[in-house]
């Protein structure tokens, strides 16, 4: 019964899905106004297709009034509806065992102006039927109203639903009109008895249907000219889910999402109403004259009421069918919820475990911890798994809001989520409607659900900036500083909304959220910068020419803004280019585009070249060396500080960092220097706990005593570790890349790497080198989010660089192996 087609005949085609009354199968629901609207008492004056009103003037009251008076022109016209309906059947003699129901939007009291009636008359055999029905039909047509019909038995009326997806969902929520009510009774309680026993099945059968849908007609919050009804998070999804709970195998739609159902209902009656047409898709040359007659101030203003109220329902959507998913590809779930197979619970970050398939709090997770949220955040990104929705809730409720400024923590948890690429995107969301988001970052909310007027863009600011930072993800082995490219990217466009050039009031923007996010006083320049001019590339590589001198000259000014760190800038907006383009759509980035913007930057490096910023000082201090005692070997463990100074020898760094491994403490940073004259190196190391409480300082302490004394066979330990933990997969990251880094020094061979971050890395990367009979001589080890940048000196057995291509070739693919 297709709200989109003129008069049918024949059996039903496109029922809108049902919403099941409170009080039960068969009973008999209030009209309403909308999912859960109470409906106005008073009659319509008449009845038709243009409903109550008309024209599309401004309502008064503001967009309050404007909907409440929508809400009670659908009541109106409903309640007038049932009566005449009520009447014609009482004129056709019909009598006994017989009932006229209605579904769809008319049976939910949603009847929008272009709206249809879905009509089934309903009986027990009669063989006047079709007379009664002819006298039914024929007065509606006359009165012009668009009718789609069928006439069944109860039996029919079954076997229609048992094979028709579509004409089930309709009848599920079938209310009676006039006629036997023992019948229409009948009728919803043998349709929803079927729908229960077949809820595996039926749920699968409508998932499929559901994102076939989606991908036809895409994602309504961040469509220009969306179709209401069927895009992603329109209103054909909160119906559908009022279908799945009716299985009560799946949850049913929650007060916001009922909430942002009866917006999206009002902004399709104003179209109705606006266009004097029965269309569901809202074109620009619309945008004003609906904005209007919602009460609000303009056509941006409904797009954003419009974003708000999709995303809503397109979250709701997303849990509610990853929960059907489960219960599908889960035959035993009815004998698990009994008790007698429990959920595996397993940990996948501090704080945060996975269960059923989503991550959920700790039981022991710090409630009064004010970078929980970015923590457990980052935990499910990195896994691939999404948040579970009442934990955001309670972390929105329960934990208090980050000081200024952040804790490093919780700045590395937010480069760590943003890291891990695509799966950031649907944990972002889940923080974004908990309310977090702002939260923590207060610009957040100019930009938050602006649509951006222009086809070129795929999405609204907000979602542009993540998408952006999820694709930078994938080039974070390009640049030195990966939580500079990540959070640049994530900002780059948060000048958006406000007056004046968006890069400009963006960069100054940018500057005060770096510093309170705790960045140094240099990277909060850098970053400035890169929003500053994130269109430097790519407008100056397509709009001046390349061999005038003057291009790469004002690429030079822009990079070079911050003293010593124009090579750093200039990778992090080269990068940032694609990222951006790449994230506006496919038109915004092309071959062309990549092969000038790449010269560009090819021309702007060569004049870089030889500005090498400086480089730390890779030598122990007089206090590190005082360390060592008598006997040669000292530990100190100070809170997440780890301290060895001992005679050094081949091997140290690795073994040294296999312990931690061994205690599940992972290396944020780490120092290693060689004092050569002495005899000594010194390994300087920061490490936190993968997850839970940090291992006893004891304990940890002892440990690497052993290992020093040789008494500890580390990697016969890390092997059975590994050998004892099941791991998840987690995301798909960037390869790693080993780089050589030429003349950086003239007693060492430099080695460059960039990896994604986990548990035992340096462990793996210092064993390559052992294994190539190089030893560390000094080494700087950073992780930045989930992302480590690590740079070692290494020399032969003789205490010299490396020299021949087989030996550094030999040592990087070494390097490469032990990483993959």
């Amino acid at each position: 019964m297709s709200t989109e087609t003129g008069m049918q005949t024949g059996t039903d085609t496109d029922i809108d899905a049902p919403t099941e009354p409170a009080n039960g199968p068969g009973a008999q629901p209030a009209t309403t106004g909308g999912a859960g609207r109470p409906a106005a008492e008073e009659p319509a004056a008449a009845v038709g297709r243009d409903g109550a009103g008309g024209g599309g003037d401004a309502r008064g009251g503001g967009p309050d009034g404007a909907r409440a008076e929508l809400a009670a022109a659908r009541a109106r016209r409903g309640a007038e509806l049932d009566r005449w309906l009520a009447e014609l059947l009482a004129e056709t003699g019909a009598g006994d065992e017989v009932a006229l129901v209605t579904v769809g939007s008319h049976g939910r009291g949603e009847l929008t102006p272009g709206g249809d009636l879905d009509l089934v008359l309903v009986h027990r055999g009669r063989p006047d039927i079709a007379e009664i029905a002819d006298r039914l039909w024929y007065p509606i047509w006359d009165r012009g109203l668009r009718l789609d019909h069928s006439v069944r038995t109860l039996e029919e009326a079954r076997q229609v639903a048992g094979s028709d997806l579509k004409a089930a969902m309709g009848l599920l929520g079938a209310r009676r009109l006039a006629g036997d009510q023992e019948l229409a009774d009948q009728l919803r309680t043998a349709v929803l008895a079927d729908w229960r026993l077949q809820a595996r099945r039926r749920l699968a059968e409508l998932a499929e249907l559901t994102r076939r849908r989606w991908a036809d007609q895409g994602e309504l919050a961040f469509l220009l000219e969306p179709d209401l009804k069927e895009a992603r998070g329109g209103l054909r999804d909160v119906h559908v889910m009022q279908a799945a709970a009716a299985t009560w195998a799946a949850p049913g739609p929650g007060e916001r999402v009922r909430a942002a159902h009866d917006l999206l209902l009002d902004v399709r009656h104003a179209l109705h109403e606006t266009t004097g047409r029965a269309t569901d898709r809202l074109v620009l040359q619309e945008h004003e004259a609906v904005a209007r007659a919602l009460g609000l101030a303009d056509g941006t203003a409904l797009l954003r009421a419009i974003v708000e109220a999709a995303r809503t329902v397109t979250y709701a959507a997303d849990h509610l069918w990853r929960h059907v998913d489960r219960y599908c590809a889960d035959r035993s779930r009815s004998v698990r919820a009994a008790g007698a197979v429990r959920i595996e619970r397993r940990p996948v970050g501090d704080g945060a475990v996975e269960h059923d398939g989503e991550v959920v709090l700790a039981r022991g997770a710090d409630l009064t911890d004010p970078v929980l949220p970015l923590r457990v955040a980052s935990a499910a990104a990195q896994a691939g798994l999404p948040l579970a929705p009442a934990t955001v809730e309670r972390l929105a409720d329960k934990v208090p809001p980050l000081p200024v400024p952040w804790p490093a923590e919780a700045r590395d948890a937010l480069v760590s989520l943003l890291g891990a690429g695509a799966p950031a995107i649907t944990v972002w969301e889940a923080l974004d409607q908990a309310g977090l988001i702002v939260r923590a970052l207060p610009e957040w909310e100019r930009v938050r659900n602006r649509p951006q007027r222009n086809p070129v863009h795929r999405f609204t600011v907000d979602r542009h900036l993540v998408e952006a930072a999820a694709g930078a993800a994938a080039m974070t082995r390009d640049v030195a500083r990966p939580d500079l490219l990540l959070v640049g990217a994530l900002l780059h466009d948060i000048g958006k909304g406000l007056p004046g050039d968006h890069s400009r009031t963006g960069a100054v923007l940018a500057r005060e959220m770096a510093v309170r996010m705790g960045f140094a006083d240099g990277d909060a320049d850098v970053l400035e910068t890169v929003v500053r001019h994130h269109l430097l590339l790519p407008d100056t590589a397509t709009r001046r020419d390349l061999d005038d001198p003057v291009t790469v000259q004002t690429v030079l000014d822009g990079v070079c803004a911050v003293p010593g760190r124009g090579r750093e800038v200039l990778e992090i907006l080269a990068a940032l280019a694609v990222a951006d383009a790449q994230a506006t759509g496919p038109a915004a980035w092309g071959a062309w585009k990549a092969r000038l913007v790449e010269e560009l930057v090819r021309r702007v490096d060569a004049r870089l070249t030889g500005t090498t910023p400086p480089r730390e000082d890779l030598h122990p201090a007089p206090g590190d060396l005082a360390l060592a005692r008598h006997d040669g070997a000292s530990v100190r463990v100070v809170g997440s500080r780890v301290t060895v100074a001992v005679r050094d020898r081949p091997g140290l760094l690795w073994r040294a960092a296999g312990v931690l491994a061994l205690h599940r403490l992972v290396v944020r940073t780490a120092r290693v220097f060689s004092a050569a004259d002495v005899g000594t190196a010194v390994l300087d190391f920061v490490a936190v706990p993968e997850y839970g409480t940090p291992p006893e300082p004891a304990a940890l302490e002892a440990d690497l005593r052993r290992m020093l004394a040789g008494r500890l066979d580390v990697a016969a330990r890390l092997e059975q570790r590994a050998a004892a933990v099941r791991r998840r997969p987690g995301v798909p990251v960037p390869p790693p890349r080993v780089t050589i880094v030429d003349d950086a020094s003239s007693t060492a061979t430099v080695v460059e790497v960039r990896a994604h971050d986990r548990p035992g890395l340096l462990w793996r990367i210092g064993q390559a080198i052992g294994a190539c009979g190089l030893q560390v001589v000094g080494a700087r080890v950073d992780t930045l989010g989930a992302e480590a940048v690590d740079v070692f000196y290494v020399v032969d057995g003789e205490g010299r660089p490396l020299e021949t291509p087989a030996a550094l070739s030999s040592l990087r693919e070494k390097i490469l192996a032990a990483l993959r």
